[in-house]
């Protein structure tokens, strides 16, 4: 494949710009690990991003990092990606995540990271560059992953309600506040897991194409691997205020055995997800998973006005940041 010969100072800029979209995606995508065991009293907001945290650094020696080969090598043909193209995705996806966290409404900042790639990609060669297998896996997940996480999470809470419906309440209550953290982990692992690992293949696409790491590498260098999953946990560990709120209260009311269920089921998708290689979202998956808990109860407890708005932001993610990413692209050639 072609190697473009490029500045270590522009590559280095990139690194970083790179690694501030992974914090971001952290920052974005706390509320979805932290929401559920806050609006239900579980844990305080400070111990809960702390607890997220961990868990997302933690992923780290868990997965193996097959969502990263997708994004470093499954999305565009070798030797097409160059700095430019790294640029305009990464401005395209930092963008809309910029607006969609300012309206508080919780996007996908996965889906963000592929729209820029793509708007990118087409600025530059057209759509005959892109890996239609590696982009179609994407899009195909786009509604796999809430469908999966709200079929788990309601499966979840109609099986509970069953095993414990000779319980007390307050005694299940107080069961499930304790099992929430096992589900809370367990859940920002995988989005550790899953999430940290976009902005890995990211860079590692950049140091191939730029000749800084070797294109028939089956890993990408340890470094890489440690700072995106330390700039995520860091992420977290700052939140997402503004989205908690629309998280964990205004699509549907939590108690801990909700909590419990719906952090599961995201939790599930999430693993299964990674272990395929799919970048997918942890947004889309966790809203699905809330939504299938609150429907168990009965259709009106969900606000579903708020959660078709959560919907078209998901629609309107790929295309928005694409083409941010194509302008960024055009930027890029002026600048560099």
């Amino acid at each position: 494949m072609e190697v473009v010969q490029v500045s270590f100072w522009v590559v280095a800029l990139l690194v970083l710009l790179a690694l501030a979209f992974d914090f971001m995606n952290g920052f974005h995508d706390a509320a979805n690990s932290i929401a559920t065991v806050v609006s239900t009293g579980v844990l305080k907001p400070q111990q809960a991003i702390l607890f997220a945290a961990f868990f997302n650094v933690l992923a780290l020696f868990i997965f193996q990092l097959k969502v990263a080969a997708t994004i470093g090598k499954g999305i565009v043909l070798p030797g097409v990606v160059d700095h430019h193209i790294i640029f305009g995705a990464l401005i395209g996806a930092v963008v809309w995540n910029l607006i969609t966290w300012w309206y508080g409404i919780p996007s996908s900042s996965s889906h963000a990271l592929i729209g820029g790639i793509v708007g990118a990609v087409m600025a530059k060669s057209g759509a005959g560059a892109l890996i239609g297998a590696g982009i179609w896996r994407t899009v195909i997940f786009i509604f796999v992953s809430p469908a999966l996480g709200f079929l788990l999470g309601s499966v979840m809470m109609v099986a509970v309600a069953w095993i414990f419906r000779k319980r007390a309440p307050l005694k299940i209550d107080n069961w499930f506040r304790r099992l929430q953290l096992v589900s809370a982990g367990l859940y920002s692992l995988g989005h550790g897991g899953n999430d940290a690992q976009k902005t890995i293949g990211i860079i590692w696409m950049l140091l191939i194409a730029t000749g800084y790491a070797a294109a028939d590498s089956t890993m990408p260098p340890a470094w890489v691997i440690w700072l995106c999953y330390i700039a995520i946990g860091m992420g977290t560990m700052f939140g997402g205020w503004r989205i908690v709120r629309t998280m964990g209260q205004k699509i549907t009311k939590l108690k801990p055995v909700g909590g419990f269920c719906a952090e599961t089921g995201g939790a599930m998708t999430l693993f299964i997800a990674t272990a395929m290689g799919v970048p997918v979202s942890t947004t889309h998956t966790i809203t699905g998973a809330i939504v299938g808990v609150g429907a168990t109860r009965r259709a009106s407890s969900v606000r579903w006005g708020v959660a078709s708005s959560i919907v078209w932001a998901w629609i309107f993610t790929i295309p928005a940041a694409a083409l941010v990413a194509a302008l960024s692209y055009e930027l890029s050639l002026w600048l560099f």
